[in-house]
Parts: structure tokens; sequence; C-alpha cells
């Protein structure tokens, strides 16, 4: 389906991910998916698992290595842990996503900002009860599947040998676009960070819309 013809109408899929909560989808090869920041500046944690072997998922190192860079953006192929390509990028308005911020969890909130912000609800829990309705090899997934995650709109820059959490610089309607290469599982932690600029100290819905190919 050509980007002309990709509107709400024809997707199969159009849902809103609540500020702050977890939400897990299946994207079929070919199928195009799109994650809309509806307000901006809202960081949104996502990790990719294979849907047929989640052994296989989404690798941080192989993406940066393969490509040269760290942050995507359309063009960018986001690559599975044994070399083969899940997801690449074929639209995006805000033209910046992080590879290597990580997801925020109970213990960096203590460690980062406070001891008593330890109990704030985390991108780490939300992967958890996310993880537990997919299953490898009969299991559900755990602690040990949650990988280096994208977090798309997200503004880390890198200053000498030091990670920034800096001021968005996505805006309202703002989306990036992927086709998917294989079946893939994906997994979205829609952040609930108050204690840095990724939300703008404010977390914000997200729009997921699925395409057939």
């Amino acid at each position: 389906m050509s980007e002309a013809m990709r509107t709400a109408a024809t997707a199969v899929i159009d849902e809103v991910c609540g500020a702050g909560e977890p939400w897990v989808g299946t994207l079929l090869a070919g199928q195009v998916f799109r994650i809309v920041d509806l307000m901006g500046n809202q960081a949104v944690d996502t990790l990719f698992y294979s849907a047929s072997d989640p052994g296989v998922r989404y690798s941080a190192t192989d993406t940066i290595r393969r490509q040269r860079r760290l942050y995507l953006t359309t063009g960018s192929r986001l690559w599975s842990s044994d070399g083969r390509v899940m997801l690449t990028i074929i639209d995006d308005t805000c033209g910046y996503h992080d590879t290597l911020g990580g997801a925020c969890s109970a213990e960096s909130n203590s460690v980062r900002y406070a001891p008593d912000r330890c109990f704030m609800h985390n991108c780490r829990d939300n992967f958890l009860a996310a993880l537990a309705t997919l299953r490898g090899a009969g299991e559900p997934l755990g602690k040990r599947d949650i990988t280096s995650n994208i977090n798309f709109f997200m503004n880390v820059p890198v200053e000498g040998e030091r990670l920034t959490f800096a001021d968005g610089v996505s805006a309202p309607g703002k989306y990036v676009e992927m086709r998917a290469e294989m079946d893939v599982s994906v997994v979205i932690s829609n952040c609930p960070q108050l204690n840095n600029p990724c939300n703008a100290y404010n977390p914000t819905p997200i729009r997921l819309l699925i395409w057939n190919a």
C-alpha cells in the first residue's frame, strides 16, 4: 500500500496506548506499523522479537554497528540477534530516535533521582507485564528476555563519554513508520518517566496503527 493510501480508515489496527501504559502487538511480514506521538515529546520504549522464535530479538549492537550510526531515522534497518533485518524505517517525520538510553526502572529511578523514586511506575515493570503475555519454548517471557530497547522520539545526546536526557525534538502528530521484514512481536512501554525531560515531565498517549502490505 502506498503512503498516500495509508489512512486510518484502511488500517487493520488503530489503537491508542495510554500515558505510561504497556502495549503488545504482532506484525506480519510486509505490514506497516506507525507510532504517532499524539501530544509531542513522549518517549516510546520498544522491544522487538521474532514472532516464531522469541529467542531472536532486536539487537542494538548489530543495528548500530552495521549502520555506523547511533540514531535511527528513515532508511534505518533494525537488525536481529541472529543477523537478519527485522524492520525497516520507511517514513519518519521526527528524524531522531535513540538506541542507547535504555529503559527506566525502579533501580535507575532510585540511583539517578532519589531513593523514594524507586516506587514510581517505570518501563521495566511495563515490559515485564507485557512479556508475560508472550511465550518462548512454552514458557512466558520474563526478566532475562528484556534486551536493549529503542526509545522512539527520545532525545539522548552523547557528550564525550556521557549520555544526557534532553528536551525532546518531537511535536504533536510526529510519527515513525516501519515495514516488518519478518513476523514480529512488538512490546511497548509508553514511558511513564516524570523525572527527566524525555516526556516533557508529562507522559501522554500514543497512537498505534498497522496496515496490511
